[in-house]
């Protein structure tokens, strides 16, 4: 019979089983990141806006992209959580302004290639518009760029099992979906 850390890890490793933060081990993987967001716009992605990379629904609830230096260690599909605390206040980035709009984030998407060590939100264009001296500005351009954010991977799920809302992902994160849980 198998340890049970072995099956674990057979499972997470074959995308069989979404593990929720709760079952992480301290030592989940954890990078600092410049943090930037984009919008699901011709101008800001490549062929059809509403398709992600992975072919995932350009959703600006849950998605995010990362940097193609990150494919490894974040394939499609890891949930990751942002934590801005450590930001330096340097008037480029609004992470403060934007920050309930982020949450938990499933990676399905991914950047230019010429982007390093960077996670991108996708954030909607008609919400958090504020009027700045510069005229109005939507959230992914409140947010701007965000140096020193720490991404920790809190698990993984099946592309066609993303949760649509952030109160559906923070479930399935926590462990208190049973639905979502499972990948098919």
């Amino acid at each position: 019979m198998l340890p049970l850390t072995t099956l674990m890890g057979f499972l997470l490793l074959s995308g069989g089983l979404a593990l929720p933060a709760h079952a992480q081990t301290p030592s989940s993987p954890s990078y600092t990141v410049t943090l930037t967001a984009y919008n699901a716009v011709a101008a800001q992605t490549d062929g059809n806006p509403l398709e992600t990379a992975s072919g995932a629904y350009s959703n600006p609830e849950v998605i995010a992209a990362r940097s193609q230096d990150f494919a490894t260690e974040l394939p499609f599909g890891t949930i990751i959580e942002l934590d801005g605390s450590n930001i330096s206040s340097d008037g480029t980035c609004g992470y403060g302004v934007v920050a309930s709009r982020i949450g938990y984030r499933v990676i399905e998407d991914t950047m230019n290639a010429k982007f390093t060590k960077r996670v991108d939100v996708l954030l909607d264009t008609k919400r958090d518009y504020r009027t700045t001296d510069k005229g109005l500005k939507n959230a992914a351009q409140i947010l701007g760029i965000c140096d020193g954010v720490v991404i920790r991977v809190v698990g993984h799920v099946d592309i066609n099992h993303i949760p649509k809302t952030q109160e559906e992902l923070a479930k399935l994160v926590t462990g208190k979906s049973d639905s979502l849980a499972l990948n098919k």
